[in-house]
């Protein structure tokens, strides 16, 4: 039988997690996949993959939101197959910014300028579809840093949006 990989937390931050991977094991490992998830607002999960070769490994994931639960999953590969998953808990420190105040405009039938306010140097995800369902299952999205940008839409339907 195949055990799990152990997950470990090093360190976080307000923006980062490091993290370690091993085997409790002798069987050999090529390596190991890991996905961190987040919920977005509580209407979208996120997610970001992570494919790493080698037996033990450390990792540090950057570009995350301060005060923000994860979850981080992980599985071996090794030369027997896969292994189990294991999961890990980890809230970033600090404090989350600030919601958003978005407005958004149609220009035409087919684009809408939406502008927000927020914080400057950070990544700006812009989220929208024509139901809730659709926002929460798979929403059109792009990202920015800047505080305004241009969403092109199919004519003749209604929008929600997110940033």
């Amino acid at each position: 039988v195949i055990p799990p990989p152990v997950i470990h937390i090093e360190s976080y931050s307000d923006d980062s997690i490091t993290f370690s991977l091993k085997m409790t094991t002798n069987i050999k490992v090529s390596g190991y996949v890991v996905n961190i998830y987040w919920t977005f607002d509580s209407h979208r999960q996120e997610k970001r993959t992570l494919v790493i070769e080698g037996e033990k490994s450390i990792q540090k994931v950057a570009n995350l939101t301060a005060h923000t639960p994860y979850e981080i999953s992980a599985w071996a590969k090794t030369e027997l197959g896969d292994s189990p998953l294991s999961f890990v808990h980890v809230v970033t420190s600090g404090t989350r910014p600030v919601s958003p105040s978005l407005k958004a405009k149609a220009i035409n039938q087919t684009a809408v300028e939406c502008s927000w306010t927020g914080p400057r140097n950070v990544i700006y995800g812009i989220f929208y579809a024509t139901s809730f369902l659709e926002l929460y299952r798979s929403p059109h999205n792009s990202t920015t840093s800047a505080h305004n940008a241009t969403v092109l839409v199919q004519r003749d339907e209604q929008y929600l949006f997110l940033v």
